[in-house]
């Protein structure tokens, strides 16, 4: 491309020569074509400024960062706040810029997914202020954060707020887990009636913690004084949670945690010992380990002892781990193989408690497939008067906040481009490794 330089022939001129110039290629007094700067600023754009400076230079362009960071500062936003209109739909929530000590909160037009703003703090305040500042919104998603539903009531007092069903899903499964804990005694090994325990190794049922059955009867012995929950922390000396955890469970049975059996490596051998100890219950310790060796056990003769002594050898099947139960009852039947569907049923049957909890379970998760908010109510009754402490807790949180789970099991909006947005988060400012400030992640977050 041949580009003419011209003359100004006026004696006065401080310049007398001009180079012409080409639209979309240069631009007056730049020192990079239009497309060298945008390489350059996409490559800051990824990686930032040292990360960015290596690819370019593997790519023939010697440039320093700082230049990188100033074009990347440079760049327009992709939502302009000062000439676009709020979204009507918004979705807030928080992301860790430091997990544990600092957060910014992330807003998303919840339609489009595009990224509208990114604020310094996750205050309350914060975001209210931001929300006068740019009325608009007329739907907001949220989790249950009770900082983000005071700041719309503040900031949008006439939007409509709307409560993520994943975190409302999330909820009840941290409420299945704590009530299948608190019935774990009824499936571990100590039940032995669907399970078939070896007569002549069968354990005893795993006695009480003595400490644990104190603790729940001087809690149980204020509360028939008449001392209510506070006051009952303030005479023992222990955290109030702590006097709830024991108040809640009608027995001390029901606060013993199942044994955490972790894999060994007497677990690929162990249908070989249960067939020897039914053959012979008086057999050897020493003449198992000699067989197992054999076979190729690589662990020591403690190893088989404590496993042997731990019961682990009493049922035809490991017991599951209270996660593993939790995972079933959260699972849809159909997508459960046949195994985890007849081991379900297996544990619904030692257990009539948990059954009820996994019909109460289903009931939950049809309505959040099917949208029938109308079956609420009668649905928080039935869990509120199931007897089951945690289930009663969730509850107690979805009456706090009605209005907005109503809305999310109504609405078809959810905060979940917004969980996919905090995955990008966690890749940006993972890159910077915390050398930057927030005005260069914060434009980052806007631009990726």
């Amino acid at each position: 491309m041949f580009l003419r330089r011209l003359l100004c022939r006026a004696s006065d001129c401080p310049q007398r020569t001009f180079r012409e110039q080409v639209p979309g290629m240069t631009k007056r007094w730049a020192r990079r074509t239009d497309r060298l700067t945008t390489m350059i600023t996409r490559f800051g754009i990824e990686a930032a400024g040292r990360a960015g400076v290596r690819l370019l230079d593997a790519a023939g362009v010697s440039i320093s960062r700082d230049t990188v960071l100033r074009l990347v500062m440079r760049q327009p936003l992709p939502f302009d706040l000062d000439r676009e209109p709020v979204p009507k739909v918004l979705s807030v929530d928080d992301v860790a810029i430091r997990r544990g000590h600092r957060y910014a909160t992330m807003i998303l037009d919840a339609v489009t997914h595009r990224r509208v703003d990114v604020l310094p703090d996750r205050l309350s305040e914060t975001l209210s202020d931001w929300l006068k500042t740019h009325p608009g919104a007329e739907i907001v998603c949220r989790d249950g954060s009770s900082a983000f539903a005071q700041a719309i009531r503040d900031g949008a007092p006439e939007a409509i707020q709307v409560s993520d069903r994943w975190h409302l899903w999330h909820g009840l499964g941290e409420a299945v887990e704590k009530t299948v804990i608190a019935h774990a005694s009824c499936f571990r090994p100590s039940a032995g009636t669907v399970l078939k325990p070896i007569p002549a190794a069968a354990k005893a049922s795993r006695s009480i913690d003595q400490r644990t059955a104190a603790r729940h009867k001087a809690v149980h012995d204020l509360l028939l004084q008449g001392a209510g929950l506070l006051e009952c922390a303030r005479r023992l000396g222990w955290a109030l949670n702590t006097v709830k955890r024991y108040a809640h469970a009608e027995t001390a049975g029901q606060l013993q945690r199942p044994p955490r059996h972790r894999p060994t490596l007497v677990d690929p051998y162990r249908d070989h010992l249960r067939r020897r100890l039914l053959q012979d219950p008086q057999v050897p310790v020493t003449h198992l380990l000699a067989e197992i060796r054999e076979r190729g056990y690589p662990g020591s003769a403690n190893l088989l002892v404590r496993y042997i002594n731990q019961g682990r050898l009493d049922l035809e099947r490991q017991p599951p781990a209270p996660k593993k139960v939790k995972a079933w009852i959260m699972t849809r039947p159909e997508d459960l193989t046949e195994a985890d569907r007849t081991y379900l049923q297996d544990v619904l049957t030692l257990c009539p408690d948990l059954k009820q909890l996994t019909e109460l379970v289903r009931k939950f998760a049809n309505m959040l497939t099917t949208r029938q908010a109308k079956k609420l109510p009668d649905w928080m009754e039935s869990a509120h008067t199931s007897g089951f402490p945690a289930l009663r807790s969730f509850v107690n949180g979805l009456r706090l906040d009605l209005p907005a789970v109503t809305a999310g099991l109504t609405l078809p909006y959810s905060n979940g481009p917004m969980e996919g947005a905090n995955t990008k988060v966690k890749l940006i400012k993972r890159q910077m490794y915390g050398r930057a400030a927030f005005p260069l992640l914060r434009r980052r977050i806007l631009l990726n």
